[in-house]
C-alpha cells in the first residue's frame, strides 16, 4: 500500500523517487568528460548502475552505443526502459561528454516554455535552443555594432560573455554533482573557479571606467569576429529555412494548414503529443531517444516517420510497442532484462528467431550429451563388474578412460564465438569441470493475459449488428456549414466474426464506433438504418479509456481496480479478482493501488476487464494497443484468437490487425521440441475495411495493400 505523507508534509502528493546513476570512473577508464570537443561519438559505459528509489533498474551493466546505429530498446513493461532513456537523455550517466547533443522524447512529458498566443509553427521553430541562442546573440551584436554609441559593442560583449559564463556555471554544477572520487574533487575545484569568475564578471557589468580607446577598438573587432562565427553557425543549421522545415514536419505528422497557425491552447492531448515529436525531429542531434513516438499516429504519418528516421545519420534509440515499425527501423537490439543489457545485431523479429533457435540447439545438445553420458556410465559400470569377476586389469583401464572422457568432454562443445572450446581461454578461473555447463537461455515468464473465451450462443441467429446505408454529419458550430463524416456505410458482423477498420486520423472511425455502441457524441444528423440483435451484449474499449481512468483516479483517490470492476456489477469479489488476475492485475495491485498510480499498460488491462466483465458477444476495440508493450500485444492477439465472440478492431498497429483480423499467426514458426504448434486457429479471420472520404470499403489485400497504397501516395508527394 502506498505510504502516507508525513503529518507536517506541505503536499499530499508523494515526492518522486530519486534517480541514482553511477558508472565506472577511474584513471584507467577512458573518458571524455573534460574535453570540449569529443574525439568519438560512440559511448562505452562500463559497470552502469541505475536505481530509482529502492528499485534497481541496472546492476553492473555495460552500455555500448555506436554512432549512426539505430537501436530498439526492448523489455517488459516496468523494467525501466523509459528510466534508462531519461538517464542517457539528461546526461545523468558520468562520462557522457557535455557537448554531445542528446534529444529525448519522453512518453509522459508536457509542452514546456509555452507563450500566450504562440502558434504551432512558432513553438516548433523556437524549440531549437541552439538556433534561438545564436539568433539572440547575433541580434545583440548586430544592434551594438550598428549603433552610433561607441560603447555599445563593449556593453554587448560583456553581457554576451556573462550569459555564456552563467551557462557554463550550470554545466559545471551538474558535472560536480555527478562526479565522485578524484574526478569529483577536480570537478568541484573547477566549479569554485567558475563561480569566482561569474561573481567578478557580475560586479564589472556596470563598470565602464576601463573603456579606453584601444579597448573599445579591440572589443569591436572581437564582436565582429564572433558575429561572423554566429552567422556561419546559423547558415550551417539552415536557420533561414527553419519555418519551412517546421511546417514540413508538422504537415507530415498529420497537422492541417489551419492547425499550423492556430494557438497551442487549441490542441488536444493527442495533438500535443505529436507536437512534442515534431519539436524533437526539428532539432539536429548526435543521439535521438524516442519513447513510443508512434502513439496517436495514423498510417501515413507513421510511414513518413519511418522513412524520416531511416534517413537520419545520428544514433537512434527507440522504444515502441509497434513490432512492424521496430523491425523496419532498428538494425540492433538492446534487451533490458534481469537488470542487465544484452546486445543483438539484427531487428526484433530476428532476435526472437535467433533466441528460439539457440534454445532448440542447446536443448538438443544437452539432451544428446545426457544420453551419451548415461551410456558411458553404463559401460563404466559394466567394465568394473567384468574386471571384478575376471580380474582383467584392461577392463579397469577402459573404465578409467571412459570416466576421463566423461569428466573432460561433457559440456559446451564450442566457444561463444563459435570456435572450438578451450579451457584456458573460454573458462577462466577455478571450476570443477573442464568445460562450461550447457545453459539453455530461459524465457521470461509469459505475459499474464487471459480473457474469458466463451460468451454463450444467441438464440434466433442472424447478424449481431448491421449497418444499411448509414450516414452522419455534424452540425456546424455557430451556424456554420454542417460537416459530412460518414456516407452510405453498409456492413454486418455475425457471431464469431472478425472485422478491422483502418484509415487516417479524422476519417470518422471513432464516430462510426460511437454510432454502433450508442455512445454520446456531438450534435449531428444520422441517416440510414442500424439493426442490432435484440439480445446482443457489446463491450466497447474507447481510445480514451486510459485518460478516462486517470481522470477518475484523480477525482476519487480511494478508487482501485477491484472497487471499480465490482461497481454496478453482480460479480462477487472472488469472480472480480479472477478476472483481474487473468489480466495481470493481481493481489494488492488490484485491491490497494489507487487508479491514478497505475501505469498506462495496467490501465489498459483494467479497461479490458470493464469491457469483458459482462461476457460481450461483440468486442469493439478502438486503439487498444497504445500503452501495451510488444509481448503484451502478442499475448492479447493470441487471446483474441481464442475468443469465441465477434471482434471489431480499429487500430493503426499493423501487426495487431494482421494477427486478430487477418488471422496471421505471430508465432507461426514456433514449435516445441515435439513439433507441436502454438494452437492458433487460422479459421478465425475476417476482412479489413478502410474508411476514406466518408466511404467504407473492403481492402482485398488487407493491411499490406493499404500500406503499399499509402507509400505510393507519399512517393507522389515527394515524401
Amino acid at each position: 500500500m502506498p505510504r502516507k505523507p508525513a503529518p507536517n508534509s506541505s503536499s499530499s502528493v508523494p515526492a518522486e523517487p530519486a534517480l541514482v546513476v553511477t558508472s565506472q570512473q577511474s584513471r584507467f577508464h577512458t573518458a571524455s568528460e573534460a574535453s570540449e570537443s569529443f574525439t568519438t561519438k560512440d559511448l562505452d559505459i562500463q559497470t552502469l548502475n541505475i536505481a530509482i528509489g529502492n528499485k534497481e533498474i541496472l546492476v553492473d551493466a555495460t552500455l555500448k552505443l555506436q554512432y549512426g546505429v539505430r537501436y530498439a530498446l526492448v523489455g517488459r513493461n516496468g523494467v525501466g526502459k523509459s528510466t534508462l532513456l531519461k538517464a542517457i537523455g539528461e546526461k545523468l550517466i558520468p562520462d557522457i561528454p557535455a557537448n554531445l547533443k542528446i534529444l529525448l522524447l519522453g512518453q509522459t512529458e508536457t509542452l514546456e516554455d509555452t507563450r500566450v498566443g504562440e502558434t504551432v509553427v512558432e513553438y516548433v521553430v523556437r524549440s531549437d535552443k541552439e538556433r534561438e541562442k545564436a539568433m539572440r546573440e547575433s541580434e545583440l551584436l548586430t544592434t551594438a555594432l550598428e549603433s552610433s554609441d561607441p560603447l555599445a559593442a563593449c556593453r554587448a560583449m560583456r553581457n554576451l560573455k556573462f550569459q555564456r559564463q552563467l551557462e557554463e556555471l550550470e554545466d559545471r554544477k551538474k558535472k560536480a554533482a555527478r562526479r565522485s572520487g578524484a574526478k569529483g574533487w577536480n570537478a568541484r575545484k573547477e566549479l569554485r573557479k567558475i563561480e569566482e569568475e561569474v561573481a567578478a564578471a557580475s560586479a564589472e557589468l556596470e563598470d565602464e571606467t576601463g573603456f579606453t580607446e584601444e579597448f573599445i577598438a579591440d572589443t569591436a573587432h572581437e564582436a565582429s569576429q564572433i558575429l561572423e562565427d554566429l552567422t556561419t553557425t546559423l547558415d550551417s543549421i539552415s536557420a533561414a529555412t527553419a519555418s519551412n522545415r517546421a511546417r514540413t514536419i508538422l504537415l507530415n505528422l498529420g497537422f492541417s494548414e489551419a492547425q499550423l497557425t492556430s494557438p497551442l491552447s487549441s490542441l488536444s492531448g493527442g495533438w500535443r503529443t505529436r507536437l512534442r515529436l515534431a519539436t524533437t525531429l526539428f532539432q539536429p542531434a548526435h543521439y535521438l531517444l524516442l519513447d513510443e513516438p508512434t502513439n496517436y499516429l495514423d498510417l501515413p504519418s507513421l510511414l513518413w516517420l519511418q522513412s524520416h528516421l531511416q534517413s537520419l545519420s545520428c544514433t537512434l534509440i527507440l522504444i515502441t510497442h509497434d513490432i512492424t515499425f521496430s523491425n523496419a527501423i532498428a538494425s540492433e537490439i538492446l534487451i533490458l532484462r534481469d537488470q542487465k543489457l544484452e546486445h543483438f545485431h539484427g531487428n526484433l523479429s530476428s532476435w526472437q528467431d535467433a533466441r528460439r533457435d539457440e534454445q532448440l540447439r542447446l536443448g538438443r545438445m544437452k539432451s544428446a550429451q545426457e544420453k551419451q553420458a548415461a551410456h558411458i556410465k553404463q559401460t563404466i559400470q559394466g567394465n568394473i563388474r567384468a574386471a571384478r569377476s575376471s580380474g582383467d586389469d584392461k577392463k579397469l583401464k577402459q573404465a578409467a578412460s571412459r570416466q576421463k572422457k566423461l569428466d573432460e568432454r561433457m559440456g559446451m562443445e564450442v566457444s561463444a564465438k563459435g570456435g572450438r572450446f578451450k579451457l584456458n581461454r573460454d573458462l577462466a578461473g577455478y571450476h570443477l569441470t573442464n568445460r562450461a555447463e550447457i545453459e539453455i537461455p530461459q524465457d521470461e515468464a509469459a505475459v499474464k493475459l487471459r480473457i474469458p473465451g466463451e460468451v454463450g450462443e444467441l438464440r434466433g441467429g442472424g447478424a449481431l449488428v448491421a449497418f444499411e446505408g448509414v450516414g452522419f454529419r455534424y452540425k456546424g458550430k455557430n451556424g456554420g456549414q454542417d460537416k459530412q463524416v460518414l456516407e452510405g456505410i453498409t456492413f454486418s458482423i455475425h457471431p464469431g466474426g472478425r472485422m478491422g477498420i483502418i484509415g487516417v486520423n479524422g476519417a470518422g472511425k471513432t464516430t462510426l464506433l460511437k454510432l454502433l455502441v450508442g455512445r454520446k457524441m456531438a450534435p449531428g444528423v444520422r441517416s440510414g438504418g442500424i439493426t442490432l440483435h435484440p439480445k446482443v451484449r457489446m463491450g466497447y474499449f474507447s481510445q480514451s479509456a486510459v485518460e478516462e481512468l486517470q481522470t477518475l483516479g484523480e477525482k476519487d483517490k480511494e478508487a482501485t481496480s477491484l472497487s471499480l470492476i465490482m461497481a454496478g456489477s453482480e460479480m462477487s469479489e472472488q469472480e472480480a479478482r479472477a478476472l483481474l488476475g487473468g489480466l495481470g492485475l493481481q493481489g494488492r495491485v488490484a485491491s490497494e493501488v489507487p487508479l491514478a498510480l497505475l501505469s498506462g499498460g495496467q490501465k489498459v488491462r483494467l479497461a479490458l476487464g470493464m469491457v469483458l466483465r459482462d461476457a460481450p458477444h461483440l468486442l469493439v476495440l478502438d486503439e487498444v494497443t497504445t500503452h501495451l508493450d510488444a509481448d503484451s500485444i502478442v499475448a492479447l492477439a493470441g487471446e483474441m484468437n481464442k475468443f469465441s465472440g465477434a471482434v471489431l478492431v480499429v487500430s493503426h498497429d499493423r501487426f495487431f490487425v494482421r494477427a486478430v483480423v487477418e488471422g496471421v499467426n505471430p508465432a507461426e514458426d514456433q514449435e516445441d521440441e515435439d513439433g507441436q504448434g502454438s494452437g492458433w486457429d487460422e479459421e478465425k479471420k475476417g476482412a479489413v475495411w478502410v474508411l476514406e472520404k466518408g466511404k467504407l470499403k473492403v481492402v482485398e489485400g488487407g493491411t499490406e495493400e493499404w500500406e503499399r497504397k499509402i507509400e505510393k501516395r507519399l512517393a507522389k508527394m515527394g515524401i
